[in-house]
């Protein structure tokens, strides 16, 4: 029941603290002029969103860092090597985002941070994370329960680590294209990780890292009020990335790299179509999809944005499932 009542305390405190977020910013993003700029190439029921505010991922990272900082200082929770691994990455995603979005914002483009450039800072992250990791007794191994498997990696951990952040952060940041979906599915994955966090009682820190999931779920549940459709904000790369970078993460420390793609089997889906019909374009000059990532070919095909979002949730919410009855029961 313990478990349970922490668990509550800490959505109540991220959701109380976005919703106060969100009606600070909202207005002040939008009197600074920070909006999106829809492309063309999305057809004309996307076109209304133009200048939308971006950049509300501060309304779902500002409360996360609040809360801890406050359960912290009243002796709720303790600070843990997991745990600095686990906001530095969540912050510098969100500083890489913030940057990427600016430049967006103030150039009145979708261009944004290079490739390179963005490469170039993920790597400085992973190494970072690795040298924590291994500083603290960290082992550099995969390992497959299912398959009672241990694969020592060595230095070839810190370009797992890389691979798996890159991949989440690009592949949250790639779903983030319907009013709601992102934010959904972001709900769904931490509330899962959130479970099996508090599973891994080997893990030092494993309640700190679950905590930190809780109330990053009640802050998305609050964000979620602004973002559904008609949205009133959109979380802008600045989110996208650092929800992203958190996931893959939690599933790192948690030693479960491989339910990070059912828990976001969604995630996966969308980073494959968008990966497939670029291939089919660029070597067979045809597209797969009308167009990609999945959820815009579904709008192609005549589905009303509502209606994708809500399915997307629910196939989610299935693999969530899945991935906890696996990580935590079998």
């Amino acid at each position: 029941m313990l478990i349970l009542a922490k668990a509550a305390m800490a959505m109540m405190l991220g959701f109380i603290f976005s919703i106060l977020c969100a009606v600070i910013l909202i207005p002040l993003l939008r009197k600074l002029h920070v909006g999106q700029s829809v492309s063309l190439t999305l057809g004309e029921r996307h076109l209304k969103k133009d200048g939308v505010p971006t950049m509300g991922g501060l309304i779902f990272i500002l409360p996360v860092l609040v809360s801890l900082c406050l359960l912290y200082f009243k002796g709720s929770i303790s600070l843990n090597h997991n745990l600095i691994i686990l906001v530095f990455v969540f912050l510098s995603y969100a500083v890489l985002g913030f940057i990427d979005d600016f430049l967006k914002v103030h150039f009145k483009n979708n261009a944004g941070l290079s490739i390179p450039t963005k490469l170039l800072f993920q790597m400085v992250i992973a190494l970072v994370f690795f040298y924590i990791f291994m500083k603290n007794g960290g082992e550099p191994i995969l390992r497959i329960t299912s398959l009672s498997l241990v694969i020592p990696m060595g230095w070839t951990f810190g370009l797992f680590i890389l691979f798996l952040l890159v991949g989440t952060s690009n592949a949250v940041n790639i779903t983030d294209g319907l009013d709601g979906l992102a934010g959904g599915l972001c709900v769904i994955a931490f509330f899962a990780f959130g479970v099996i966090s508090w599973n891994t009682g080997w893990m030092e820190g494993y309640q700190e890292v679950a905590i930190f999931c809780f109330i990053l779920v009640g802050s998305l549940l609050g964000f979620l009020l602004f973002n559904t459709h008609p949205a009133k904000i959109f979380m802008g790369d600045l989110g996208s990335l650092s929800l992203g970078g958190a996931l893959a993460t939690i599933a790192i420390l948690t030693r479960h790299e491989l339910s990070l793609a059912l828990v976001g089997g969604v995630f996966v889906v969308e980073t494959i179509s968008s990966f497939v019909q670029i291939v089919a374009i660029r070597k067979f000059h045809r597209k797969i999809f009308k167009m990609a990532p999945l959820h815009h070919h579904f709008e192609q095909i005549g589905w009303d944005e509502r209606d994708i979002v809500k399915f997307f949730w629910v196939v989610g919410l299935i693999l969530a499932m899945a991935a906890i009855t696996y990580g935590v029961w079998i």
